[in-house]
């Protein structure tokens, strides 16, 4: 009863500043167990990435409901193949590599600096934020907290409001796995993504929209915070003129499906040959209904994370169909759509760049189809808009692949299918101009979380005495010798 009567209601103000206190604590107790282990070994640096590793596979079902609690209705074979299983392989290839990674690399000094040695030490940068998105918040959380734990950094993630379950599931799972002052997850109250944003990490991982990324950046600017800003855009599928258009389509339908098509290198539009766009709307459609048959009331088929969402695309969908589009539904029962966040998804044709749809990043089942007359008119129509995050060509004449790859530029591409590049460990994942800066994942991933440092090391020899002042003619004929060298 004393207990209960020393409960007091709080205020939201007083619960942000709370929140912001709580921050800044395990901000500090971080850098001073930084300062206090500021290079661990590759063997602790394993051990940390197998405790994360083997605490995803015992909560995987934590995970999986929490997920599926987040947006509605989301598959249970969906979360584990598009979160679970690639944060669990990128983590075992950094386990396995990340000693071999270690290694100060040998460099070469050139005459001037006989009989010198030069090598580079990879060294943590210490102290490192991440903010995590809500469309994958178990795998853009992991992925770069295996680059900065397989670097020997501390981490902080600050996880998104719009998933809360996730957030108190990852952060339980941490707590339990990790002391918070070697990582701590935050989870996404409102007030806190400016404040961790503006906190002067080493580095800061930031992956969600381009234009909270600007937002991003500028808090960071303060800090001369180096980032890494992972964003999205709108990313063309083109279909060649020769390839088989069922090829295509089944491939483009299913990059567009995966989690209901809000994942940042989903294909945001198709190129496509004037004379075969309604060939590919058949073979769209068709490809679609054999996924999924039924699609309202059916399990496997992913909702919109939340109303707002849902609402900003419908009003997309609105836009479109007012200025002109023609928009084909793909619901192959006809069901009912009308209760919860779950939504069909709509090809749209005959679109214009005055268009909503043609002008923002999709992030939902909207699919514009665009026809070019040729493969030239579909590169120019890429390369006349903001660089994108992926690029998906579909096409088996290797001089169309090689013409497409060499004249356009994305944060990555991926040749005949959709979305699988962004799970090759082995690949740097990361966008240009618009659709971000920096990369990661693999040994991508550790050198941008370290710092690279220069060391050259003089004998106690001291050569460089040849060329103290004052300059005589013995320092021309040598300056002379090395420029002709």
């Amino acid at each position: 009863m004393k207990e209960a009567l020393r409960l007091r209601v709080v205020g939201p103000e007083e619960a942000s500043a709370a929140r912001i206190d709580n921050l800044d604590r395990i901000f500090a107790a971080q850098r001073a167990a930084f300062r206090g282990d500021p290079m661990p070994s590759a063997e602790a640096r394993i051990r940390h990435l197998d405790r994360l590793k083997q605490a995803l596979i015992k909560n995987q079902k934590r995970i999986v409901a929490a997920i599926d609690a987040d947006f509605g209705g989301r598959a249970e074979g969906e979360t584990l193949l598009a979160e679970i299983l690639p944060s669990v392989e990128g983590i075992r290839y950094a386990a396995q590599r990340v000693k071999k990674w270690m290694k100060p690399s040998r460099r070469g000094v050139g005459l001037m600096f006989l009989p010198g040695k030069a090598r580079v030490l990879y060294q943590p940068l210490g102290v490192v934020g991440v903010i995590t998105p809500w469309n994958y918040p178990l795998y853009l959380a992991v992925g770069p907290l295996t680059g900065a734990l397989a670097a020997g950094n501390r981490v902080m993630i600050k996880m998104s409001r719009n998933t809360p379950e996730t957030g108190r599931v990852l952060q339980a799972l941490i707590r339990e796995t990790f002391a918070e002052d070697h990582v701590a997850v935050i989870t996404g109250e409102d007030g806190l993504g400016s404040a961790f944003a503006a906190k002067p990490w080493d580095h800061l991982v930031f992956t969600g929209s381009t234009a909270v990324g600007r937002h991003v950046m500028r808090a960071a600017a303060d800090h001369l915070t180096p980032v890494t800003l992972e964003l999205g855009g709108k990313s063309p599928a083109i279909i060649g003129p020769q390839t088989p258009i069922a090829d295509a389509a089944e491939r483009i339908a299913f990059g567009k499906v995966v989690n209901m098509g809000q994942t940042c290198v989903a294909p945001d539009y198709v190129l496509c040959p004037q004379s075969r766009v309604d060939e590919f709307v058949a073979h769209f459609e068709d490809s679609l209904s054999a996924m999924y048959p039924a699609m309202a009331e059916n399990p496997q088929y992913t909702a919109i994370i939340n109303p707002r969402e849902y609402d900003r695309l419908h009003g997309l969908l609105a836009d479109a169909a007012a200025k002109g589009a023609r928009v084909v539904p793909v619901n192959p029962r006809r069901e009912d759509f009308s209760q919860g966040r779950k939504m069909p998804v709509h090809l749209l044709l005959e679109v214009t760049d005055d268009m909503r749809v043609m002008r923002e990043e999709i992030f939902g089942p909207l699919l514009p189809v665009i026809p070019y007359a040729t493969l030239d008119e579909a590169v120019a129509y890429v390369n006349a808009r903001p660089r994108p995050l992926a690029l998906y060509l579909f096409d088996y004449d290797k001089r169309n692949v090689d013409h497409v790859l060499a004249h356009t530029h994305s944060g990555g591409a991926l040749v005949n299918d959709t979305l699988l590049h962004v799970a090759i460990d082995d690949l740097p994942f990361g966008g240009i101009g618009e659709s971000g800066m920096g990369q990661y994942h693999g040994r991508e991933g550790f050198l941008a979380l370290s710092k690279a440092k220069g060391v050259l090391h003089k004998p106690r020899f001291n050569a460089t005495r040849l060329i103290y002042p004052p300059y005589g003619r013995w320092v021309h004929r040598l300056i002379f010798r090395l420029l002709l060298h």
